[in-house]
């Protein structure tokens, strides 16, 4: 059952609802589902100047879409900040190193010429899948939702822009 049925299904279930405040939950819900007007994504920290000039130039280079899912804006709008479907992808560059790059037993993939750290998101944090770029001069963050997060496929357009806009190497930051 799709989460976004669930509340329409218990204001429908209670008989005191008159049919408009019925009415202005479903206009509320739709407004929240994927495609909407702007995804909310918190920029990471200020990163230094010559990271987030990286980050500046790789949001020039991300893909229209990314597994299917047109692009959409954020808010608040930032050149640090991407998002794919609404929410369902959601890409944060010049985030600070993850503490997990240290852990050599932490699972990876190699995409396009980008190592990625891979994390599972558990279910209590809404679920999916975080991927972290390695040896690259500035960090990408890559949030996927559960329902998009079948396989590292999404990937392979954002490695590309990565490859082409962000040299290999140590980042400092």
């Amino acid at each position: 059952m799709s989460l976004h049925r669930r509340p329409v299904r218990l204001l429908s279930a209670l008989p005191a609802l008159s049919a408009v405040p019925a009415a202005a939950a479903v206009l509320a819900l739709a407004a929240c589902s994927p495609g909407g007007s702007a995804a909310g994504v918190a920029p990471p920290p200020s990163p230094p100047a010559d990271v987030a000039g990286l980050c500046a130039a790789l949001h020039k280079e991300l893909p229209e879409k990314v597994a299917g899912l047109a692009r959409t804006p954020t808010e608040p709008e930032s050149a640090l900040t991407a998002a794919w479907g609404g929410s369902a992808i959601v890409l944060r560059c010049g985030v600070p190193k993850p503490p997990e790059m240290a852990d050599p037993n932490q699972e990876g993939v190699h995409v396009n010429g980008v190592a990625w750290l891979l994390e599972k998101v558990p279910d209590g944090a809404g679920g999916g899948f975080r991927f972290v770029t390695g040896m690259r001069l500035a960090y990408t963050e890559v949030r996927v939702d559960k329902e998009h997060a079948t396989d590292a496929g999404m990937l392979v357009g954002l490695s590309a822009a990565i490859a082409a806009t962000v040299p290999e190497g140590i980042s400092s930051y």
